[in-house]
């Protein structure tokens, strides 16, 4: 019983599991035939399968009660479609990367007018407007894409912009004010005079051309072939080398180039012809010595500067600077002007030498005035300093005498005020005694009077130092002792003296 019970157990929950299975797998894959689940970076293309039947001459279904491929695309997330009547595809998003353009081409709509290639709102072909870097979701069905790179002008350069689509100058009647010229204004096929500055463009290719032309500096090496070469007025052949500095101005950029062609070209058919013909007719005015030395050479590199700025500014040309480097002439020539020229230099040698022996005699003799002259201001200098130091001397002793003559008066002059002072405080000091004295012998005749006598102030002064001290006292009280002190009289009721009481 207990391993039947064991047994049955484990048959049933590989049943029900078994059960749980093949429905959740029917659910799942019902579930995925009526689920639309794109990913991101991915779209569906719905396909209806009922509906109205397209034209033949159109590929999408614009709207959902027509059959075909639908329009609009679904992004990612979950849709459910009823399965019989809808079907899908599922496609990656467009991505376009940095640096990169793309430009769309409608698949559906109106047949393009003869003789355009640019789409108009309902019809086929290329979209004027560009996709920037990033996701679209775009039907393929819809559009055919393709991608260019963008448009990037390099610092120091601009872009001139050519127009390829538009109206052609040479068909539209209207625009005949606009034939014969170089430029073209908007919405005209041609060359547009505004340029582009550096920076990144996303221009659509089919619509516009930019070419980049740099606006920097640019040396040209007049040497080899490409140097100058003339006749001198006496007939000797001449041949100069140097460097011309250029560039070209940004407002007469896109005219420039269109009228000429690129740098090679400007050089070629503007700078180089201008030089030579100015070079050719100014050489000949002058002799081969000329060139050789004096300040020809100097007069002929400015001129041709001057003159390549002139003929090349209408062109939109700048002529920075022009150096002749070398001016070569026949050896023929050059040997004969060169030995001159080094027996010139040879003579100025020696007048500089001459000149230099000359100096230095000159210097030499005014370095022994030097000498001597700092040599008599030395003395004279020592001179000046004895006398100043002895007039100084004598000018300190004198002011020493002076100083102790005065002190000496002062000491005087203190001393007569100060016996004067000790003789003034002993009339003073006598004056007070002299009063003290006179004022105690005041108080000591007013105090006899008031005694009576002054025997009867002595004794009442004893009596007033001995009191104090005096503990007890035994007298008797005969008359003529000592309590005949204590007596008063009955009439006054006053002390009566002894010599009164007599």
């Amino acid at each position: 019983m207990k391993l039947k019970k064991y047994v049955a157990i484990p048959f049933s929950l590989v049943l029900l599991w078994f059960s749980f299975i093949i429905l959740n797998g029917s659910f799942s894959i019902l579930l995925n035939f009526f689920l639309i689940d794109p990913r991101p970076d991915e779209i569906a293309v719905l396909i209806s399968k009922t509906g109205k039947d397209l034209p033949s001459d159109q590929l999408l279904a614009t709207s959902p009660d027509e059959k075909g491929i639908q329009l609009s695309v679904l992004s990612e997330g979950l849709y459910f479609r009823n399965p019989y009547c809808w079907d899908w595809e599922i496609h990656p998003v467009l991505d376009i990367p940095a640096g990169k353009l793309g430009v769309l081409t409608r698949l559906y709509g109106t047949n393009l007018p003869s003789g355009k290639i640019i789409a108009g709102e309902n019809s086929k072909g290329i979209l004027s407007e560009v996709l920037r870097p990033g996701k679209y979701r775009i039907n393929p069905y819809a559009y055919h894409s393709q991608l260019f790179d963008a448009t990037f002008i390099r610092p120091g350069a601009v872009g001139i912009v050519i127009t390829l689509t538009g109206k052609d100058v040479l068909d539209n009647d209207s625009l005949s004010s606009s034939r014969n010229t170089f430029l073209v204004g908007a919405e005209t096929k041609g060359v547009v005079p505004e340029v582009l500055d550096p920076g990144t463009y996303y221009l659509n290719p089919y619509q516009v051309n930019v070419v980049e032309v740099n606006l920097q500096s640019q040396r040209f090496q007049m040497g080899g072939e490409d140097a100058i070469t003339f006749l001198t007025l006496d007939g000797f052949p001449v041949r100069v080398e140097g460097t011309i500095e250029f560039g070209i101005e940004r407002s007469k950029a896109a005219l420039l180039m269109h009228r000429v062609g690129d740098m090679e070209d400007v050089l070629r058919k503007v700078i180089l012809p201008r030089a030579r013909g100015f070079s050719r007719l100014e050489g000949s005015k002058y002799s081969a010595v000329n060139f050789i030395v004096g300040e020809t050479r100097q007069k002929f590199q400015d001129n041709l500067e001057q003159h390549l700025r002139e003929k090349t500014e209408d062109w939109g040309v700048a002529i920075k600077s022009v150096l002749i480097r070398n001016i070569l002439v026949p050896d023929a020539i050059a040997s004969v002007i060169r030995e001159r020229e080094v027996a010139v230099q040879n003579a100025r040698k020696f007048e500089q030498q001459i000149q230099q022996a000359r100096s230095k005699a000159e210097l030499t003799r005014q370095e022994m005035l030097a000498q001597q002259n700092r040599k008599k201001v030395q003395a004279e200098t020592a001179r000046i300093r004895a006398v100043i130091g002895a007039e100084q001397n004598l000018s300190v002793t004198i002011t020493d005498a002076v100083r102790e003559r005065e002190v000496a008066r002062l000491e005087n002059e203190a001393a007569s005020f100060q016996a004067t002072a000790i003789l003034s405080k002993a009339e003073a000091d006598r004056d007070v005694v002299q009063f003290d004295n006179q004022a105690q012998a005041a108080i000591l005749a007013v105090e006899v009077k008031a005694m009576g006598s002054g025997k009867e102030l002595a004794r009442y002064r004893l009596y007033q130092k001995l009191s104090p001290r005096l503990k007890s006292i035994l007298v008797s009280d005969d008359a003529g002792g000592l309590l005949d002190l204590l007596r008063v009289s009955p009439e006054t009721n006053e002390y009566v003296p002894t010599e009164q009481k007599k």
